[in-house]
């Protein structure tokens, strides 16, 4: 098995941020007692999770990342 090197990590730490991003834009005011129409915006539903979405696959690629040798 091969060691992670400093640029896996720093793709981590990148593809983290964008995760945090993707569901920090899927937080918003909760639907109290009267009905808020904002719950199914298209930020909250579809943007929010596709940002993450990628995040993730991001995260993937960041570990499986193998440099290539300078010989």
């Amino acid at each position: 098995m091969k060691n992670l090197q400093k640029i896996n990590f720093i793709l981590m730490g990148i593809s983290f941020v964008i995760i945090i991003l993707g569901f920090a834009l899927m937080i918003g005011p909760a639907s109290g007692e009267e009905y808020n129409p904002d719950i199914f915006s298209v930020r909250r539903i579809t943007v929010g999770p596709m940002i993450a979405l990628f995040g993730f696959i991001a995260m993937i690629v960041a570990i499986l990342y193998r440099p290539k040798n300078k010989q």
